[in-house]
């Protein structure tokens, strides 16, 4: 380090300027999380859509999840809609569990011992159309848990060996049951609908939910752990769409019909959650609270050492959104008769948002930490131990 004079200090300006990149790092390292005696299971088995997907759709339909994404952690892509690590691979990182592997990706015979992942980028818990993105939604999905279940089984019952890649019998009823889906149903819906419509039609929306989760019951199912929506009018491609007359954004820029939305689902899903706790015996039921870590971040985002709090860091056509619904991340396109390319970011850490639908390692990070201290959660969640290093960007790689 070099100085000036000996009688030279810092001001509280230049003190904080030196501090502020490290904020992040600081934040992360002394953040509370629950210790492994509250947050411990042998499997996880996860559903949902892009938000936890780890290569469903990539392996499911061939849909392209190239480069950029992924070039944060895994140094290639990794069929997540991020540039490194999603909330799910925090969380199992937490547990000290490997990260999931996706149920369509049999390429390389994965590992299925700890836990599936049945999540697939573009799922809604409403049966998909013609017109969905991906033809795997909730309920699908919950079918695919169920004949993964049988088939383990009746692999087991005939080659012990097997145990080394599948899940013993137990696993299946000690393990976690992850859910974080929801999303893409309301943000469709707005195409079509008003925003009352939408608000009408959420009801439908979660008996669809109720009738999947019963069926895992059935099968077994006794650990849920059901996150909630984000703010879904935050997202740049929202914004981009539905946020052309100011007069319909919040303080923070978002989108207000869709976050009012996003609040009344996550009301309704969290009384459903209680619902499932007190008619479903021996189930443990675990709402988070994921609207209000987000809105925190986005809200708070300088103050935790981010740059763009709204802005995809992967994208096309500059502030405030850098967001072109014509051209996806990574893509190179003629628009407007000039050959463009929609280009990461320097500098990734700084971003909030990665492609303009998804958020950043370093937001998922940031989330995960924050579920962890429990107090987003209901019932909460208490005390810790676990190890800042999950959420070291140089923390062994498991994948």
């Amino acid at each position: 380090m070099v100085s000036g004079s000996k009688n030279q200090t810092n001001s509280p300006a230049m003190t904080l300027k030196i501090l502020i990149p490290w904020i992040p790092t600081l934040i992360l390292l002394y953040l509370p999380v629950i210790s492994p005696s509250n947050f411990t299971y042998p499997a996880v088995f996860n559903f949902g859509d892009s938000n936890s997907d780890t290569g469903g759709l990539a392996a499911g339909v061939a849909f392209p999840v190239g480069a950029p994404n992924g070039e944060t952690y895994f140094n290639k892509p990794s069929g997540r809609f991020c540039d490194g690590r999603l909330i799910i691979d925090f969380l199992m990182d937490s547990m000290d569990l490997p990260y999931l592997n996706a149920y369509l990706d049999s390429i390389g015979a994965p590992s299925f011992r700890t836990g599936c992942n049945f999540a697939t980028g573009g799922a809604t818990i409403l049966p998909a159309n013609a017109a969905s993105l991906s033809p795997f939604s909730f309920g699908l999905q919950v079918a695919q848990f169920i004949r993964f279940k049988a088939r383990v089984l009746e692999l087991l019952g005939k080659d012990k060996k097997l145990q080394k890649i599948l899940p013993l019998e137990d696993y299946f009823r000690d393990g976690l049951y992850g859910f974080d889906v929801g999303q893409n149903d309301l943000d469709g819906a707005f195409y079509s609908k008003s925003e009352d419509q939408v608000a009408a039609f959420i009801p439908t929306i979660l008996s669809e939910f109720e009738a999947g989760v019963e069926r895992l019951y059935n099968e077994g199912a006794r650990n849920l752990w059901i996150h909630g929506m984000g703010p879904l009018g935050c997202l740049p491609r929202i914004i981009a769409t539905f946020g052309k007359d100011a007069s319909k954004l919040d303080q923070f820029g978002c989108v207000n019909s869709h976050n009012r939305a996003a609040k009344l689902f996550n009301s309704q899903l969290h009384g459903l959650c209680a619902k499932l706790g007190s008619q479903l015996p021996q189930v443990n039921v675990t709402y988070v609270d994921i609207f209000a870590i987000k809105l925190n971040l986005i809200a708070n985002f300088s103050q935790l050492g981010f740059k763009e709090s709204i802005a995809a860091c992967c994208g096309y056509g500059g502030p405030p959104l850098n967001f072109d619904n014509r051209i996806a991340c990574g893509q190179t396109k003629s628009l407007n008769g000039s050959l463009v390319t929609a280009k990461p970011c320097d500098n990734t850490t700084e971003y909030v948002n990665w492609d303009g639908n998804h958020y950043t390692e370093a937001a998922n990070s940031y989330v995960s930490s924050q579920i962890l201290t429990g107090k987003f959660s209901d019932p909460p969640l208490t005390e810790f131990t676990i190890s800042p290093s999950v959420f070291h960007t140089g923390f062994r790689k498991r994948f």
